[in-house]
């Protein structure tokens, strides 16, 4: 216990170590391929030579091939620490983080961290830094006080979260399952509210729907001798919430408690104003409570748009280009999810509370294979927002919890 108490107290006066590794990696920007960068490479051998640095000699390189970077991988880091315990804790963090977007709206260089008390800004310092860091200090305390762990520890440190996780935490695991056992605890710190309050046990499924609507281009001043693609489009756009009122099951862990279904991109048709488009597409994302059938949620989608492109005289292509159906939910009372609550309310005084989401975080690979994941951690509501920041005293804290 006096070992445990030392290792929490020396984590609390780590915040010169916070910055510093905030700033490295800021200063790094891990732009996946489909968000206009290339790739991870550098933030990763900067990380793998810090592990080494604090004395981790267990460490895997599980890189997945992709020829859109320079280096033809996509980079991933599993890092092992051996505890007392074969069992072992995995706590994940991507190193992949998303454009800084209009830069006129940030008050500062993204790419450069700046520290305003408590707060430190910059692209990716909450999403996911933040849970990077806190693995750093681990690692760094546990070495600098000679302690040995009770469960051994992994840390991951995964690419392209952002946008597919197929480079990422997906093909680690498909390409190496026997890293993990049955009995090992993992926890996801991509996920949480600013007072570290919620613990993530289940998610939504996903199905993205690509609806291609095909009419008849003509000229603008005679639209009778057509059949506007942008019309049926709109009037299928009003028809998605018709959905709604078929899939209206509801689960009070999650919020919101049901299904949704939310028009969201629009391709460009034509380019000029004077063209009436014959053909138009928008896609529609679905988040689907834990046991809906994907398969007939698809079906009636196609079913709705059909009726809608037959007043129309159009035809009307419905297709998935998302599909991951919900895993099984972590039990509430699974032991990760109860040490991990011994935590919260060790470090912070607050009573946690499981809870879904409708978003989707790695912890789904895990939960397909039978390990019990949890998703936590404090997070500010600036993730992919102008002006991103991440408070240092969280970070402290997430760290002892």
């Amino acid at each position: 216990m006096a070992a445990y108490s030392q290792l929490i107290e020396s984590i609390g006066r780590q915040r010169e170590a916070v910055i510093g590794y905030q700033s490295r990696m800021t200063a790094i920007p891990a732009l996946g391929p489909d968000n206009g960068g290339t790739g991870e490479m550098p933030k990763a051998l900067y990380l793998e030579g810090v592990l080494r640095d604090l004395g981790v000699s267990d460490i895997l390189r599980v890189d997945a091939p992709d020829d859109r970077v320079p280096d033809g991988v996509r980079p991933n880091i599993v890092a092992r620490i051996p505890g007392k315990s074969s069992r072992r804790l995995w706590i994940l963090g991507h190193m992949d983080v998303v454009p800084a977007g209009e830069l006129s709206h940030w008050k500062s260089d993204p790419w450069k961290t700046v520290v305003d008390g408590d707060r430190i800004y910059g692209r990716g310092v909450e999403d996911n830094q933040q849970a990077i860091v806190c693995c750093l200090l681990i690692a760094k305390q546990l070495r600098e006080l000679n302690l040995t762990p009770d469960l051994s520890l992994g840390l991951i440190f995964v690419s392209d979260e952002e946008t597919s996780s197929h480079y990422g935490m997906h093909y680690v695991m498909k390409k190496r399952p026997d890293l993990f056992g049955a009995d090992d605890f993992v926890v996801i710190p991509d996920y949480g509210v600013a007072d570290g309050s919620f613990i993530e046990i289940s998610e939504k499924g996903q199905l993205w729907l690509r609806v291609e609507v095909t009419g008849k281009e003509a000229h603008g001043s005679r639209p009778h001798e057509g059949r506007n693609a942008l019309v049926a489009a709109s009037d299928m756009i009003l028809h998605v919430r018709d959905l709604e009122s078929l899939y209206a099951e509801t689960d009070p862990i999650f919020e919101p408690p049901c299904c949704t279904f939310v028009p969201t991109r629009h391709e460009e048709n034509v380019l000029n104003i004077n063209s009436l488009p014959g053909r138009d597409v928008f896609y529609v994302d679905c988040r689907l409570l834990p046991g809906v059938d994907h398969d007939a949620v698809l079906a009636s989608a196609r079913e709705i748009m059909e009726a809608v492109a037959e007043r129309h005289s159009v035809k009307v292509d419905v297709s998935a280009v998302v599909n991951a159906p919900a895993s099984p939910a972590t039990s509430p009372d699974s032991e990760v999810v109860r040490r991990l609550s011994g935590g919260i309310r060790e470090i912070y005084g607050i009573e946690p509370r499981c809870v879904g989401s409708g978003g989707g975080t790695v912890a789904v690979s895990f939960r397909d294979m039978g390990i019990p994941a949890a998703a936590w951690s404090t997070a500010t509501p600036t993730y992919h927002l102008a002006n991103e920041f991440s408070l240092i005293s969280r970070t402290l804290g997430d760290a002892q919890v």
